[in-house]
């Protein structure tokens, strides 16, 4: 028999208060094809961990799973609350202006004076009575991490949130969730295939294939980051071998694309 899937959210003094996440033997199986096999995973409180891999490795199942939204797993994950989550379509509601959207399903006083202050962190206090129609991309993905920030969240979950933008766009709002870790320090988990992203932001990049964390790499650079820095380049190297790309790669991107999982349903705020 398989076991049940286990999500807890301990109570005062534990993993919740710690803003640890621990993902113990985690699996997950679609189409009779086992996409995570047995994952353990530990975020740290306030770290901020990339997790990369071929297209159909389980990138996204492994991220959904930790943020309460699929529950169709087995093992355990102890992760705390409140989260939030980024999608890479920003599923802003097109009747709604702007303030409406980065407030929706917020719970508790002050909505629109709370949903304003979370506008004005993302460089966006001129827009809050606009429509979404009118936005770019850039500043509707910008709304999005709004509506994310606005619940205080101490796990942020970012799948691929700028897998649409162009290039420079992408550059500005790396840097802009970069200043918003730094000033929150939410324990963050960001699903990306971009791997100078990955090192850009994160301070270890996680490798997932055949269903499991293959390989994990410490990026241990100083802030901010550049590109062009040696120290950069060899790990841009090294994580680009784990992914099978370049001579001696690792072979990753020989795996089988299968779908990640379902489509997940827009949820208010962007919230779990």
């Amino acid at each position: 028999m398989t076991a049940s899937p286990t999500v807890t959210t301990p109570a005062s003094g534990t993993v919740a208060d710690s803003r640890e996440v621990r993902v113990r033997g985690v699996g997950r199986r679609f189409a009779g094809r086992d996409v995570l096999r047995a994952v353990d995973l530990t975020i740290e409180p306030g770290g901020f961990v990339a997790l990369l891999g071929a297209s159909g490795s389980g990138k996204s199942t492994l991220l959904r799973a930790i943020g309460g939204l699929d529950d169709g797993y087995t093992g355990t994950i102890d992760a705390p609350r409140p989260l939030a989550v980024a999608f890479q379509e920003h599923r802003l509601v097109p009747w709604l202006p702007v303030w409406r959207n980065v407030a929706l399903g917020l719970r508790g006083p002050s909505p629109r004076a709370r949903a304003i202050a979370a506008l004005a962190e993302v460089g966006l206090s001129d827009k809050e009575d606009v429509w979404p129609s009118t936005l770019s991309g850039g500043e509707s993905q910008r709304v999005a991490l709004a509506r994310a920030l606005v619940r205080e969240p101490e796990l942020l979950l970012l799948d691929e949130p700028f897998g649409a933008l162009d290039a420079l766009t992408r550059l500005n709002a790396q840097a802009l969730v970069e200043e918003l870790w730094r000033r929150h320090r939410p324990s963050t988990l960001l699903v990306t295939h971009d791997v100078e992203e990955a090192l850009l932001l994160a301070d270890r990049a996680l490798v997932l294939r055949d269903g499991r964390i293959a390989v994990e790499i410490s990026i241990d650079l100083p802030r901010p980051r550049q590109v062009t820095d040696p120290e950069f380049v060899a790990l841009r190297g090294q994580l680009l071998g784990a992914l099978g790309v370049g001579p001696g790669g690792a072979g990753a991107t020989t795996d089988h694309p299968t779908p990640d999982a379902p489509t997940t349903p827009t949820l208010p705020g962007g919230a779990a």
